[in-house]
C-alpha cells in the first residue's frame, strides 16, 4: 500500500511527532511505501520527497511584511497545493494520514487529495480542528465557548497568544475553513483518546467518522528499569498549558525528593529566575534532552509528573513512561485519568493543585516498594493496552476498509 504521511514538521518537535516516525517505522517495516509531505526546516530527517516541501515560516520571529504573508498562508495556502499536487503527479498514495497540518500547511492540501481520489485519514493530536488556539485554554483557564463553531469568542477574549491581532486571524481561518467544508473532505478522524473522540462529537463532528485509537510504544525498544536514582522527573514543553508552574509551586512543598525537568519552552527563562528567588535547591532544570541521554534520564527515575492543565490528549510521555516502568502523578483532566489508573500505575491530582501535587509526590517517594510495583503495574499496561501489534493492526484496518 503507498501512503503519504503529512505533518508541517519532520524533526522531532513533541509527542505527535515521536507517534509520526514510529508509526513510519513500521509502516515501512511492514512492507508499505511511505511517502512525506512537510515544511522544510535545517532540522528536518531525510526524505527523497523533501524537493516538495513548503517554505519554512517562523511565526515568532517573522518580520511585518513576512507576518503579512503568512496570514493569507494560514488561511489557505498556495503553495501547499501546490507543491503537493507536484507530489501526487510523482507518487501515488492510496492513503494520506494527517497529523499537524493547519498553518504552515493549511488545508488548501484536503481539494487537492480528494480530487486525485485519495483517502484522507486524519490523528487529531490537539484540538485545533474546533479550537482556534488548540487548547481550549484562555488566560490560564478550560474555556469551551467556541462549541457550537462560535469562533469570534476567540477574537474577543484574545485566545491566541493574548494577541487581538493574531486571535482575529484565527477567527478567520476557522470562519474560512468552515465555509469551505474542508473537514468534511477528511473520510476518517482518529483520536489517541476517547476524551477527544467525546470532545470532537460534541463539537458537531458526525460520530461513525470519528474512532479512538490509543497512541503506541514498541516496548522492545524500551528496556524498564524498576531501581532508581532519588529523583523524580518531568518530561515536556516548559509552557503554561504543561502545567510547570503548578509543579515549580508543589516543589516548595515537597518534602522529600529531587525533580529533574527535562525539556525547553517560553517559561524556562521565568522558572530560572523563580527558582533562584526562591532559594528551591530541590529542582534541577536539564534542558533539552533526546537519545541516550533522556533514555537514562527516565530509566534512572522514581516516577515522572505530567501536571498539564488543558484537555491532554493521550501523551506519548506517558506512554513511554509507562514502558520503562515508571508510574505517573498526572493532573485529573482530558484524556490524563483515562491512562493512568489511581493507586495501581500512577496517582492522579487535581489540575493547579500544587498542595494536592505536592502530597502526592511525598505519598511515592516515601514508599519505594509501592511505587517499584507501580511501575510494574505500568509497564504490564504498556505491553498491552499500548503495544505496537495490538495498534498497527487497527491502523492498518481502517486503511485497508477505506482504499476497498
Amino acid at each position: 500500500m503507498n501512503i503519504l504521511q503529512v505533518n508541517k514538521f519532520y524533526f522531532v518537535k513533541g509527542g505527535s511527532e515521536v507517534y509520526l516516525f514510529a508509526l513510519e517505522e513500521e509502516l515501512k517495516r511492514m512492507g508499505h511505501s511511505v511517502a512525506q509531505f512537510a515544511m522544510y526546516d535545517p532540522d528536518n530527517k531525510p526524505s527523497p520527497f523533501s524537493k516538495y516541501f513548503v517554505q519554512g515560516m517562523d511565526y515568532d520571529n517573522a518580520g511585518f511584511g513576512d507576518n503579512i504573508k503568512n496570514v493569507f498562508k494560514i488561511i489557505y495556502s498556495m503553495e501547499a497545493r501546490r507543491n503537493i499536487a507536484r507530489l501526487l503527479d510523482t507518487y501515488r498514495p492510496d492513503v494520506a494520514h494527517l497529523h499537524i497540518f493547519q498553518h504552515q500547511l493549511s488545508p488548501s492540501i484536503l481539494p487537492e487529495l480528494k480530487k486525485r481520489g485519495v483517502r484522507i485519514i486524519y490523528t487529531a493530536h490537539d484540538l485545533k480542528s474546533v479550537c482556534p488556539n488548540y487548547k481550549m485554554l484562555t488566560h490560564g483557564q478550560i474555556c469551551e465557548l467556541c462549541r457550537g463553531r462560535d469562533f469570534y469568542h476567540c477574537f474577543f477574549n484574545q485566545c491566541t497568544k493574548e494577541s487581538a491581532v493574531k486571535s482575529f486571524v484565527n477567527v478567520v481561518e476557522m470562519y474560512v475553513h468552515k465555509l469551505m467544508g474542508y473537514y468534511e473532505l477528511i473520510d476518517l478522524i482518529i483520536t489517541p483518546s476517547a476524551f477527544y473522540r467525546k470532545k470532537l462529537i460534541q463539537y458537531r463532528f458526525p460520530e461513525e467518522k470519528v474512532v479512538h485509537i490509543p497512541n503506541f510504544v514498541d516496548e522492545r525498544k524500551y528496556v524498564p528499569k524498576y531501581k532508581h536514582q532519588g529523583y523524580f522527573a518531568y518530561l515536556g514543553r516548559l509552557s503554561e498549558e504543561k502545567g510547570i508552574s503548578t509543579l515549580i509551586d508543589a516543589m516548595k512543598q515537597v518534602k522529600h525528593g529531587r525533580l529533574k525537568v527535562i525539556g525547553t519552552g517560553p517559561l524556562e527563562t521565568h522558572i530560572r529566575d523563580t527558582l533562584r528567588s526562591s532559594g528551591l535547591t530541590n529542582v534541577e532544570l536539564v534542558g533539552f534532552q533526546s537519545g541516550e541521554p533522556l533514555r537514562e534520564l527516565i530509566r534512572n527515575s522514581m516516577f515522572t509528573v505530567l501536571p498539564s492543565e488543558w484537555y491532554e490528549n493521550g501523551p506519548m510521555s506517558l506512554i513511554e513512561s509507562f514502558a520503562y516502568g515508571k508510574p505517573v502523578i498526572g493532573s485529573n483532566i482530558g484524556g490524563i485519568p483515562e491512562h493512568i489508573c489511581a493507586g495501581k500505575d500512577g496517582l492522579l491530582f487535581e489540575p493547579g493543585n500544587a498542595k494536592d501535587l505536592a502530597e502526592k509526590i511525598d505519598s511515592m517517594s516515601n514508599d519505594p516498594d509501592r511505587t517499584i510495583e507501580m511501575g510494574k503495574e505500568a509497564r504490564k499496561k504498556a505491553e498491552t493496552c499500548y503495544s505496537k501489534n495490538t495498534h498497527m493492526k487497527a491502523i492498518l484496518d481502517i486503511y485497508g476498509t477505506l482504499v476497498s
